[in-house]
């Protein structure tokens, strides 16, 4: 079993900036692929950016690119989402997500075992 925690959201002025962290208790971090995934109102949980175990190969979004960036310190078993330049459309509740490093593709929702409880992320126009 492995237990996630966000942390790090709040409320934000366009154009402003956010980290993120999430972290991992109860099994060998260094083992999973992480990812976040977002809910905005009204919408699906909605893929955000992936890091594959080793942490060499990550996936963004394209809503995200350039602007968001994930990393991990296996050693303080902690996910981190640096987010520049956010937008109003960024606000929503940020998810991280845990599995056990596959070659699954890394967009489904469905392809990851944790969740961590969620972190509201706010951005004011």
């Amino acid at each position: 079993q492995v237990q996630l925690v966000e942390s790090g959201g709040g409320l934000v002025q366009a154009g402003g900036s956010l980290r993120l962290s999430c972290a991992a208790s109860g099994r060998t971090f260094s083992n999973y692929d992480m990812a976040w995934f977002r809910r905005a109102p009204g919408k699906e949980r909605e893929f955000v950016v992936a890091l594959r175990r080793f942490g060499s190969n990550t996936y963004y979004a394209d809503f995200v690119k350039g602007r968001f960036t994930i990393s991990r310190d296996n050693a303080k078993n902690t996910m981190y989402l640096q987010m520049n330049s956010l937008k109003p459309e960024d606000t929503a509740v940020y998810y991280c997500a845990a599995r056990i490093a596959s070659l699954l593709q890394v967009m489904s929702t469905t392809t990851y075992n944790y969740w961590g409880q969620g972190t509201q992320v706010t951005v004011s126009s």
